[in-house]
């Protein structure tokens, strides 16, 4: 099956029923990552020219499947925003949330942080590896966390697992060999996962994992 572009501003604002207001914020974001991409590689060249489907629409499809009590949101490698960013835009219209960028490369998170000031978006931006026992400290635990291309679903889990407790979601987009990263990862975790056809990449998955557990430890609960 053919999926259909989310091309534009247009395409985008009537498949997610955004308001003016968050959009003019996406196209700010959008002016902004044309500009900085000439000095810095934000995203792979080829996907300049589809900023609207490869890149917002692909962070977006997250936002109707978010729990409806999730309040604190972690992005791990956000990179140039995405999906955090992008989520965190998108909440900017009620409130109430709170969201964490977690990007180690310094001219990234800079870029990052212009976004989130042209934009007024209310962002915690955080440069330091994902993995650092500081960052676990600064950090804390989260409702929901968020991350693309960042690596296989094993590995990622090792990353993600001490920002996890019990009622932690995990909201991650996989392409077309996700069934056997879910396999592997599954040797060393338990957890209850269902699987959300994406809407920008034919074969790919967004991945909702919850109840995560270490299969040689105990789940961490909250307090």
């Amino acid at each position: 099956m053919v999926l259909p572009r989310i091309d534009t501003a247009d395409a985008f604002q009537a498949r997610f029923g955004i308001s003016h207001e968050i959009r003019e914020k996406l196209e700010i974001y959008e002016a902004l990552l044309r500009r900085w991409q000439k000095t810095i590689n934000l995203v792979a060249p080829r996907t300049l020219n589809e900023i609207w489907h490869r890149h917002f629409a692909d962070s977006a499809q997250l936002w109707p499947h978010r729990p409806p009590n999730a309040r604190t949101w972690l992005d791990l490698g956000s990179g140039a925003g995405f999906p955090g960013l992008v989520l965190a835009i998108l909440a900017s219209k009620t409130g109430g949330t709170r969201h964490i960028l977690v990007e180690s490369d310094s001219r990234k998170a800079a870029f990052l942080r212009e976004v989130a000031r042209q934009t007024g978006v209310a962002v915690d931006i955080v440069s330091a590896r994902i993995e650092n026992p500081e960052t676990h400290a600064k950090v804390g635990v989260a409702d929901c966390v968020t991350a693309r291309a960042l690596a296989p679903l094993s590995g990622l889990i090792e990353i993600a697992a001490p920002y996890f407790v019990s009622s932690t979601i995990g909201m991650f987009l996989k392409g077309r060999d996700v069934a056997a990263e879910i396999e592997k990862a599954a040797q060393d975790w338990q957890f209850a996962f269902d699987l959300i056809p994406s809407v920008t990449e034919e074969g790919g998955r967004v991945v909702l994992l919850s109840s995560l557990q270490s299969r040689a430890l105990k789940p961490r609960t909250e307090g």
